[in-house]
């Protein structure tokens, strides 16, 4: 038998993940946690259930913090914040963003208010908080950013146009940013399809099934699938930056 040496895979000692309080973010947590990182759980106006993922997460050491997409000034303080406990963040996941339905043929629906609260909170938003962690990130060791996209930036169909523009935006801010923060940051986008989450506002467990039939995977997707492809991204895959990553059971097929 021919011995392998496997190296030993580094994991992130200090990570943050934005809208760390429910679904996605929640999920993601909870895997951080499991593989030893001490996790700042961020959160908007939802307190209590951050501190409840707080207290159910494997380990010590983690913390809820305010983190709020659409206040720059919270993103500024939990970025001192955090230089000041741990002084390096090695993992940032924009798990943070919200969306409000809107059929895509209801251009009148789509109001400028919609329209510019859905690129705030799934654009400018993550720009905003990656811009405030860059110089912790580069503290940090393998660091790596995964921004949480969407499926519907490739093909055009979602929650509403401004959703899917800003998934898309935030894509293409994903490979210029990958460019820009190499070689010490490694950045990457996981893109979801329907998450059996309560982020649309509406939607049910039905819809979600009926859709999962037609899908080449035929099942509905779960948080947990996509926090294991957030792990992939930040702990295997090291020599990788830019990539964008679909966990739709094949929806983009």
């Amino acid at each position: 038998m021919i011995a392998i040496d496997i190296p030993v895979l580094p994991v992130p000692k200090v990570a943050v993940v934005t809208g760390g309080s429910s679904g996605i973010g929640r999920a993601t947590a909870a895997r951080l946690a499991q593989i030893g990182a001490t996790v700042i759980v961020g959160y908007n106006s939802r307190l209590d259930s951050a501190n409840d993922v707080v207290r159910g997460l494997a380990g010590s050491g983690h913390v809820a913090l305010r983190i709020s997409l659409d206040d720059p000034a919270s993103i500024a303080e939990a970025a001192i914040t955090v230089k000041e406990r741990f002084g390096r963040v090695d993992a940032l996941i924009n798990c943070g963003g919200a969306t409000t339905p809107v059929p895509a043929g209801d251009l009148d629906g789509l109001t400028d208010e919609i329209f510019d609260r859905t690129v705030t909170l799934n654009l400018r938003g993550p720009f905003a908080v990656i811009r405030a962690f860059r110089p912790l990130l580069e503290q940090g060791e393998n660091a790596a950013i995964v921004n949480l996209s969407s499926i519907a930036a490739r093909t055009g169909m979602g929650s509403s146009l401004a959703y899917l523009a800003a998934k898309g935006g935030l894509d293409s801010l994903t490979i210029a940013l990958a460019k820009v923060l190499a070689p010490k940051v490694r950045v990457f986008a996981v893109s979801p399809a329907g998450v059996d989450t309560d982020f649309v506002p509406n939607r049910t467990r039905e819809q979600l099934e009926r859709t999962a039939e037609k899908l080449p995977l035929q099942r509905v997707t779960t948080p947990d699938d996509v926090a294991r492809a957030v792990i992939a991204c930040i702990v295997n895959l090291t020599s990788s930056t830019g990539l964008i990553v679909p966990v739709d059971e094949g929806r983009h097929l």
